[in-house]
């Protein structure tokens, strides 16, 4: 635990919170460095940490920086994210021990956020969409880090089901392999990112904040190792078109395709192109759906623990 402290920082008021049992949330990096553009990516990383306030809890940014995997970024080191864009290193699971040991800037995945959450004792973190297993999947095997974590790290992930660039069928399947449950937030279909219908039912359904805290209460109580995917829908007034985003991801797959892009490049790749094929409204979408999974997972939060965020009490 000590060796430990050398690369990980917790922000004051992360480690009041934590101290005092305040309800914390949990945000990635990579939403900020290859999301968006700058300065629309820390104009929307702001706006979820305020979202995440109003809801009841303490936002928490996490990123990698000078070597040191930062818990609780302040407004400065979120600019820095988005100014460095792309250079920045995503980092999942295999990446840490590089980018620490290089002094590098690490925007975190969905992956590398749980793993980092873990460290820092917070149990809820929410996001856009999970990665999951890419269309063609069963030739490629790109397969997103993201579902071995959830396999093996026990954090709650609020989020709007999978990308829709994905093959979500396959990834549902992937995760029932590896014991992790998919809860639809007020759902019994799996949403697709920018909408929220899917096709895919899902066999499992919490309505509160209350309920789904139980179930992971139960979960940790049971000593599950595996994290709990919440599927929180993009709200109806905010989703897009059906016919046209599936038209747009599906010119995005053929051009990337053409160019050969690969790996951690594709889903960059794909929803920049996806942007520019939907004139920016799936841009708008995404920022609606990230904001809507900031409020529930703090709403999750403060069911979870019993109280809610209070500055006032820190030291």
């Amino acid at each position: 635990m000590e060796l430990l402290k050398q690369y990980i920082h917790l922000s004051k008021d992360v480690s009041e919170a934590l101290r005092l049992g305040m309800p914390i949330v949990s945000l990635e990096t990579t939403i900020i460095s290859h999301g968006m553009p700058f300065p629309k990516n820390v104009e929307t990383a702001l706006a979820v940490e305020r979202e995440v306030y109003r809801g009841g809890a303490l936002p928490a940014t996490i990123g990698v920086l000078d070597g040191k995997i930062c818990v609780g970024l302040s407004h400065d080191e979120i600019e820095r994210f988005g100014t460095e864009g792309l250079s920045a290193t995503k980092t999942s699971r295999r990446d840490f021990p590089y980018v620490l040991a290089k002094g590098l800037t690490g925007s975190l995945t969905v992956s590398g956020t749980m793993i980092a959450s873990q460290l820092a004792g917070i149990s809820f973190f929410a996001t856009g969409g999970i990665g999951g297993v890419h269309r063609h999947g069963e030739d490629t095997m790109d397969i997103s880090a993201d579902l071995e974590e959830l396999a093996n790290t026990p954090v709650a992930v609020i989020c709007a089901g999978a990308k829709s660039i994905l093959d979500i069928g396959r990834t549902l399947e992937y995760l029932e392999t590896g014991g992790v449950p998919v809860i639809g937030y007020g759902t019994d279909e799996m949403p697709a990112f920018y909408t929220r219908e899917s096709g895919y039912k899902l066999p499992m359904r919490a309505d509160t904040p209350e309920e789904v805290a139980r179930i992971f209460r139960i979960s940790r109580s049971l000593g599950f190792q595996s994290g709990m995917v919440i599927a929180n829908p993009i709200p109806a007034k905010d989703a897009m078109d059906k016919e046209k985003i599936d038209r747009a991801i599906a010119d995005a797959i053929a051009k990337a395709d053409a160019q050969g892009i690969t790996g951690k490049d594709v889903s960059p790749f794909l929803l920049e192109n996806i942007v520019a094929e939907t004139g920016g409204e799936s841009l708008e979408a995404n920022i609606a759906l990230v904001l809507n999974n900031a409020h529930v997972a703090a709403q999750i939060a403060v069911a979870y623990s019993g109280k809610t965020f209070d500055r006032d009490a820190l030291a």
